[in-house]
């Protein structure tokens, strides 16, 4: 897979730091579809198909991984910040950390839910990177850590890069408690410096209409969508939370997104 990924769908919100490719580079048509359509895609995926939903999370890990370097080659801070929560954007995070420590990278998991939360695919990466050593931390505790330093004045830890794989399309109510106020410390440390990644959908946005679930909603620099372009990505109220939106093949049918998505025309005078 190159390091350079394609340019984004469309490009918004605030990045002080060009993170856009020059070129272009679409190997297929892009697809809009619903948020109920695209859960429908997996489920086809494995039924009519046979793919494991394990591969579908493997080859998003790998997309998001090449997102992931190209955003850190525009900074010299290369610490990296995986937020994960209960579902399978978690398991994306877990997986996405096992290649970027292949890269003799040091990501570090925050967990907003208890290990014995995590089930199915995201706990077989969640197994797997606990065996490899990397650095897991429960949100609560790294939350006291950062108020701790701010008490001693020692100045917080700014990662270079943040990832965001709490929530997914999923999510149907406000975001509370300790992942909203993880939710808020990731976006104070993006005002002080940090690039945010969102997985598949900034969590706290919905999806389908492009507005804001609640008052809790990741401000992300780059957005990685899987198979197809979400409806509400393109509403004028979703800009300000998505930043860059690019559309990772994640190796679902051709034929799936034809019978379940709309297809979009690329950006005009795009290579």
């Amino acid at each position: 897979m190159s390091d350079s990924p394609a340019t984004p769908f469309r490009t918004s919100g605030r990045t002080s730091t060009p993170l856009t490719p020059p070129l272009y580079q679409q190997s297929q048509p892009i697809y809009e579809m619903s948020v109920a359509n695209c859960r429908l895609l997996d489920q086809r995926a494995a039924n009519e198909f046979g793919i494991p939903s394990i591969v579908l999370m493997e080859n998003a890990a790998i997309a998001l991984c090449t997102h992931a370097l190209h955003m850190l080659k525009t900074t010299r801070n290369q610490s990296i910040l995986i937020a994960c929560g209960p579902g399978n954007n978690a398991g994306d995070g877990f997986a996405l950390a096992r290649h970027l420590h292949n890269q003799s990278l040091s990501p570090i998991i925050v967990m907003t839910a208890p290990r014995s939360a995590i089930t199915g695919d995201a706990k077989i990466n969640l197994d797997i990177i606990t065996k490899m050593g990397i650095t897991i931390i429960a949100a609560n505790e790294y939350l006291q850590a950062q108020n701790t330093q701010k008490t001693n004045s020692t100045p917080p830890l700014i990662p270079g890069l943040i990832i965001d794989a709490l929530f997914g399309t999923g999510l149907t109510r406000p975001i509370t408690g300790t992942p909203a106020d993880l939710i808020k410390h990731i976006n104070t440390q993006r005002s002080q410096g940090s690039l945010v990644l969102a997985v598949d959908v900034p969590s706290g946005l919905n999806a389908q209409t492009g507005t804001p679930i609640g008052n809790t909603v990741i401000t992300a620099d780059r957005t990685v969508t899987f198979a197809a372009l979400k409806e509400g990505y393109r509403t004028i109220e979703a800009q300000p939370y998505l930043g860059e939106t690019h559309i990772a093949n994640i190796g679902l049918p051709i034929s799936l997104l034809e019978s379940l998505g709309t297809p979009v025309q690329p950006p005009q005078g795009s290579d």
